[in-house]
Order: C-alpha cells, then structure tokens, then sequence
C-alpha cells in the first residue's frame, strides 16, 4: 500500500491511497493542475484513477473535482448527503451524474484489490465520511475533518499501519486570533476540528507496536504552524497513558503547499 499526500489543509485537500493494480484519490480539493502533478511524482496519471472518495461537499475537499472528473471521467464516490451538496456547489462547473456513485456509512466496499470501509464522522457538513483502507494485510485511514470523537471513533482506527489524522489547530492562536467569534466557537465544537491536543489524544487510543506512520493532516494556515502541530502531538502521547513516548513513531506532518513524502507501507 502507498499513501502520498498532494495537498492537506485548509486551503485543500488531496491524498493519493493505492496498490500496485488500483489508485484511489481522496478528495480533490485542489486544482486539477496540482493533482496532476502530484500523480506525475508517482508515475501516474488521472488516467489511472480508479476511483474519487470524498470525505464531504467543503470546498477545499471539492474545487478540482469538476474539472478532474470532466477531464477523465473517474468514477467519484461518496454518501448521499455529500452527492447533493456537491450537485448544488456552482463554483466546480458541471458534474456527470451517471460518475456518481452513492456509499453508506459503516459499509465496506472492494475497488480493485483495496477494500474501502466508511466510517461516520462529526463534522459540520451533510453527510462527512472517513475512510479506512486495507490492501493484503496493510491497513491504513484516513481522518480529518471532525471535531470530536468516541469509542466507535477509536474502535474503527484500531491495528492501523498507518493514519492521516487531523491535527487542524493550536486552541490559544485560535482563541486570540482574528476569526470572528462564531467561526471560533464553530471549529472549537463538536461538529468542528480537532486541535493538535485532540489529536494527540487520539492517537493515544489506537497506537500499537506495529504503527509505521502517523501523518498530521489539515492545519489550519491561520491558527497553527507545522512544528507546533509536531510537538504538540508528541507530547501528548509521550503524557498519555499509554506505555508509548511520541519519539516510538513515525511521525510527520503534511503540507498545504507541497506534497508529502511518499509514504509505502
């Protein structure tokens, strides 16, 4: 399994999942030009998508998918709710319907040699998904945009190889920044994002011996910078109780301006 982010923040969203006979984006939140380029790095192609995931109809997770799915004509799948929240998004041009496919939460789908199971998510949007992967006995997710989580959370993030999980803000910049107050208390809510402490948390509930790699994933350009999301996180694993320190994984953080480090599991 491979997983390689093209872009991760708030400014948009794209994250390559795949094997050797399937390739699989999730989100297209950026430009079909950056997608392209991204898939260049790895020797593909939009040609060789099998299939668009898409966690929720936010536009830093839709505005190249009007041009990319136009372009290729890649089949795009996601929940219902999400299906008409992207119909009624004018700004991504004209979608195919006959490419829309709908998924249920807590179902598990098979492209290619990847299964694909959906996990229900908090988040203020119609119908927001998260994903989890599985190729042979790799198994990997991917977990942004929510802004709490519980047991059934925790439970379907369990014997991961590897995690993009959302580490969107430090709460103090947050708090003393310059968003008006409503967007404030919205991303501080249940249905916002978690802050790099939440993160941390998290993790601390699904680490394991055999974690390879833990991305951080969708920081806030405004209300957060890399290193701080970083040690952040570290602490507070290494505070948890659990037997793990934050320097026991690999841990990295994806970038909003350039791509990841190819990440093969």
């Amino acid at each position: 399994m491979r997983l390689y982010s093209i872009a991760s923040g708030s400014s948009g969203n794209s994250i390559y999942v795949g094997s050797d006979k399937t390739h699989i984006l999730v989100d297209a939140g950026v430009s079909g030009k950056r997608i392209e380029q991204g898939l260049k790095d790895l020797e593909l192609s939009p040609k060789d998508l099998d299939a668009i995931l898409i966690t929720h109809e936010h536009i830093d997770h839709i505005g190249g998918l009007g041009v990319i799915s136009r372009r290729y004509g890649i089949p795009i799948y996601t929940t219902r709710g999400t299906i008409e929240g992207i119909l009624k998004t004018k700004s991504i041009g004209n979608i195919d319907t006959s490419l829309l496919n709908e998924i249920c939460y807590d179902t598990s789908y098979i492209i290619g040699d990847v299964r694909i199971d959906t996990i229900k998510i908090s988040h203020d949007a119609a119908m927001p998904v998260a994903y989890r992967f599985e190729v042979g006995k790799k198994r990997a997710a991917v977990m942004t945009d929510l802004g709490t989580y519980d047991d059934y959370t925790v439970s379907n993030l369990q014997n991961l190889d590897a995690v993009f999980i959302e580490a969107n803000h430090d709460v103090r910049m947050l708090e003393m920044g310059s968003y008006p107050y409503l967007l404030k208390q919205r991303i501080l809510g249940a249905k916002g994002h978690l802050s790099n402490e939440s993160s941390g948390k998290l993790l601390t509930s699904i680490l394991h011996d055999n974690m390879k790699n833990i991305v951080l994933s969708h920081l806030s350009h405004e209300n957060n910078l890399p290193d701080l999301a970083y040690e952040a996180v570290k602490s507070e694993i290494t505070l948890g109780d659990t037997k793990y320190k934050g320097e026991d994984f690999e841990i990295s953080v994806a970038r909003r301006d350039i791509p990841s480090n190819l990440i093969a599991i």
